[in-house]
């Protein structure tokens, strides 16, 4: 059996309309212009610097309508930051997170049996299937503690917990990694600051998982390599976690053969590409 894990930080808001879907994929780093029904996106709204705003999975329903799941202490925000851009196209921007809910089915192979308004798998990485309800009809029975172990292990960032909303790259983020950017598509907000990130390799900091020798550091602690300031931990889940790092001081490091501590404990590293 499928087991749902409710995701009650999530928030739902629905632009929908004539325009939604062209103005949906001329302001977020994903294409969703050719998104579909039963399809979902993972995207960002940036600031015009490239920072991150608000990132969310983009569902399309059908009809000109699409439901972004994203951080429901962001949802306000979002809604008011979508309108301030609608100017006079034909769509509506509400919040719908008083009425709808996420929910994750982290272990589905294939589509789970649920009455939702939008379902599709994560785009993200291996993190199952993804559903947008009405409140109460997503039977929760697992726990929220498994789908984040699920989440740390694929190595997919949290806002707010892994990394600053206004203050992370998307690259820092690990959204090129997570099929969070479409370096094809046209101009966005924020476009040509990752752009060349991309073409110049200035991607100096990621998120990173890691293994404790151990139980994993709370989130917040400085991470050193003997005297060096490498990174701060995030999200933790038993002894494995993940922590935005400096690229070049882990690398310089392992050369060294320094161990990264946080906490009192030694942490191992993947360095991702």
């Amino acid at each position: 059996m499928t087991t749902a894990i409710l995701l009650a930080d999530r928030g739902v808001i629905e632009v929908a309309g004539a325009d939604a879907g062209k103005f949906l994929h001329n302001l977020v780093t994903n294409d969703i212009a050719s998104l579909e029904r039963g399809e979902a996106r993972f995207a960002a709204l940036l600031t015009p610097q490239g920072k991150i705003l608000f990132d969310f999975l983009v569902f399309a329903t059908g009809e000109g309508r699409y439901l972004l799941d994203c951080p429901l202490s962001l949802a306000a925000d979002l809604e008011k930051r979508l309108n301030m851009y609608k100017l006079r196209s034909k769509l509506t921007v509400e919040n719908r997170s008083a009425e709808l809910e996420a929910g994750a089915f982290p272990d589905a192979t294939e589509a789970p049996k649920v009455e939702a308004l939008a379902l599709a798998s994560d785009p993200r990485a291996a993190l199952g299937w993804r559903a947008i309800a009405e409140k109460g009809k997503i039977v929760a029975l697992g726990e929220r503690g498994e789908y984040d172990a699920r989440r740390i292990r694929a190595g997919v960032p949290l806002g707010g917990v892994d990394f600053t909303y206004n203050d992370a790259f998307p690259h820092e983020a690990d959204m090129d990694l997570l099929a969070g950017l479409d370096f094809k598509k046209g101009c966005y907000v924020g476009q040509e600051v990752v752009s060349r990130m991309k073409h110049r390799g200035l991607v100096r900091k990621r998120v990173t998982p890691y293994r404790a020798k151990g139980d994993a550091p709370a989130p917040g602690e400085t991470i050193r390599a003997g005297e060096i300031e490498i990174g701060v931990t995030g999200s933790r889940a038993g002894d494995e976690g993940l922590a935005l790092i400096r690229l070049d001081r882990l690398a310089d490091a392992k050369e060294k053969g320094d161990a990264p501590m946080a906490g009192g404990v030694a942490l191992e590293f993947v360095e991702k590409n």
